[in-house]
């Protein structure tokens, strides 16, 4: 008896969530979703979270498709797409965003984070969300961050340990200010190139080098065209879930509704994922024949006080109220 009535307590609540659904103003909608990443990569992982996720909170209603390895455009390329209504949904790295907002830009700073702990709680709380405000007014709407990962060196020349050993090193670097000042700082020669170029720019060898998370470094197989790892985690590096202005205008209360609860499943689901994968994937990289290079304190501090240019450049092009509200954000963490 009790098995049937706990049956029929189960059936009820389907049939509740099914008639909320049922009851919700949903239209049939497809969501084309871009990013830069392989399918199998973390970012790919999260992607489908995300559109399984909503088609079950739409009953079907809602489909994201997801556009991998760069097909709808580079980072830029799709939030240029996502102004002007053409496309709806992106994940890329906040680093792009600054020709939009200056102010994301804070985030590309070197040696802000000590731990994901730390990013979590500054980005989930007031100071990422204002920064996230800042969108709407360019035609963006940001979700949620999630994870891209601290960053790091590889290059074809030899193992960077220390800072001489950049000297000279074609570096590719993101198309963003911070980073061309930071590595030409540590006596690298910075390339500003679109992600969806680098792995022919690595194989040609037009650079000899790249900084990314591990995780990029495995799902994007440039162990088939480096030979060099540095763990550096010199700059901590998120990603951001936008959508099109335009297009979220024209969604209903519970579209947007069932859209933002997704975002955040997935925010939760891909941090998780993001982490569990990056532990793996160092031991993965060495399997293929990269030689790794643990850099010491001594000469991540010398990082540190070579970078520290970019800091004072920041604040004097406007961003010291800025580097000041968030290094409090940060303070408030560890203690």
């Amino acid at each position: 008896m009790k098995k049937i009535v706990n049956a029929l307590a189960i059936a009820l609540a389907l049939a509740g969530l099914s008639a909320s659904v049922q009851a919700a103003d949903y239209k049939p909608r497809i969501i084309r979703f871009g990013y830069g990443l392989a399918e199998d990569s973390n970012q790919g992982r999260a992607v489908k979270f995300f559109a399984d996720d909503l088609a079950k909170r739409t009953g079907g209603k809602m489909k994201a498709k997801g556009f991998a390895n760069a097909s709808l455009g580079s980072d830029t390329q799709m939030q240029n797409a996502l102004i002007g209504g053409a496309q709806e949904m992106m994940v890329g790295s906040t680093a792009t965003l600054v020709g939009i907002v200056k102010d994301f830009g804070v985030y590309d700073l070197p040696f802000l984070f000590n731990n994901e702990k730390e990013a979590d709680a500054v980005l989930d709380g007031p100071f990422g969300q204002k920064l996230i405000g800042k969108l709407q007014d360019k035609g963006l709407v940001g979700l949620v961050y999630w994870e891209n990962g601290f960053r790091n060196l590889t290059n074809t020349k030899h193992p960077v340990a220390k800072l001489e050993d950049l000297q000279g090193i074609k570096l590719r670097v993101m198309q963003n200010p911070v980073y061309i000042d930071m590595f030409n700082s540590f006596g690298a020669n910075a390339v500003p190139l679109p992600f969806s170029e680098l792995f022919t720019a690595l194989e040609t060898k037009t650079v000899d080098g790249q900084e990314n998370p591990v995780n990029t470094i495995q799902s994007s197989k440039f162990y088939e065209v480096q030979k060099y790892l540095s763990l550096t985690k010199h700059v901590y590096s998120p990603w951001i879930v936008l959508v099109s202005k335009k297009w979220w205008d024209g969604l209903s209360a519970d579209e947007k509704k069932a859209i933002q609860e997704s975002a955040a499943a997935s925010r939760d689901f891909e941090r998780k994922d993001s982490r569990e994968a990056a532990t793996k994937a160092v031991d993965f990289l060495k399997q293929k024949g990269m030689q790794v290079t643990v850099v010491s304190d001594a000469e991540l501090g010398r990082m540190r006080e070579k970078a520290k240019p970019a800091f004072d450049k920041f604040a004097s092009e406007g961003g010291a109220d800025l580097i000041k509200e968030l290094q409090g954000e940060i303070a408030k963490v560890r203690k």
